[in-house]
């Protein structure tokens, strides 16, 4: 069974026990994703964005046999707690009902490629305290420029170290401003 895990951020450098097989892959579908979304260490990291423009993603296949599996690995990857892994792991399958957004863009692609499944991280936009909202490029920076120590170290870790190919509006600003 072929089922693709798509990525824009850590999971590519950082796949830790998601079993990956291969290498990622450059030509996954076009999604609105943006560095929208404050991760509980603090850092702002990318997440599918509404409003966002849309850009490739990255995928590879996992090596899992069933579709449950994938969505566990994934959940399991992330920190997602298993009660909350339906919400925030997406899931396309030709036979399942699209539950999160652009599934209907993820299947299309999937489809494409010869896929029977297709999973992919679905957190919420938002600061901590204000999950659901997308936060404007100018809260984006005056967050950055407040953090400091191990906090503002990860933050621009994972800022640099996002794939090239990921060229968002925040990422040209975040780059350009600090």
């Amino acid at each position: 069974m072929a089922i693709a895990c798509l990525g824009w951020g850590s999971l590519i450098w950082s796949p830790r026990s998601l079993p990956v097989r291969g290498i990622w892959q450059t030509d996954g579908p076009a999604l609105p994703v943006e560095f929208s979304r404050q991760a509980n260490d603090g850092r702002i990291t990318l997440a599918i964005t509404p409003g966002a423009a849309a850009i490739p993603v990255l995928w590879a296949e996992l090596e899992v046999d069933r579709i449950d599996a994938a969505v566990y690995e994934l959940g399991r990857r992330e920190g997602i707690p298993s009660d909350d892994t339906e919400a925030h792991v997406g899931l396309w399958h030709p036979k399942g009902t699209p539950r999160h957004y652009q599934a209907d863009v993820i299947g299309t692609w999937g489809k494409a490629k010869g896929f029977e499944a297709v999973v992919w991280t679905a957190l919420p936009t938002g600061f901590k305290h204000a999950r659901g909202t997308i936060p404007t490029i100018e809260e984006v920076l005056a967050y950055l420029c407040d953090l400091t120590g191990e906090t503002r170290t990860r933050a621009e870790d994972y800022i640099r170290r996002a794939p090239e190919q990921t060229r968002t509006a925040y990422r040209e600003v975040i780059e350009r401003e600090l």
